[in-house]
């Protein structure tokens, strides 16, 4: 079994700033990626961004691309999302999730642990 607590959501002006954090304990040493994804009101939870745990291969939502940065750190098994030039349309919860499959981990069906989600708001 794999724990995460995500952490870090809030409120933020359009145009600002956040940074999310994800922290993994359990069974991690299997872990082949980890995401985010976020939903939005009235809306499917969509994938937001991916890295590959060991050598760091990174995947990005189109719509974030530019904007949103994730990063790890092995030894703290902990995933982030920097996220700038928020927009009001990037409201909504973020998850954080981990795989231990082997393939695109742009696709919310190869996530075996989620954690409960953190909100972000953006104002306009």
């Amino acid at each position: 079994q794999v724990a995460l607590v995500e952490s870090g959501g809030g409120l933020v002006q359009a145009g600002g700033s956040l940074r999310l954090s994800c922290k993994a304990s359990g069974r991690t040493f299997g872990t082949y990626a980890m995401g985010w994804f976020r939903r939005a009101p009235g809306k499917e939870r969509e994938f937001v961004a991916a890295i590959e745990r060991i050598d760091g291969a990174t995947y990005y939502a189109d719509s974030v691309k530019g904007r949103f940065t994730i990063s790890r750190v092995i030894a703290l098994n902990t995933v982030y999302l920097q996220m700038i030039s928020l927009k009001p349309e990037d409201t909504a919860v973020y998850y954080c999730a981990t795989t231990a499959k082997y393939g695109s981990p742009m696709f919310e069906a190869q996530y075996d642990y989620w954690g409960q989600g953190t909100q972000v708001t953006v104002s306009s």
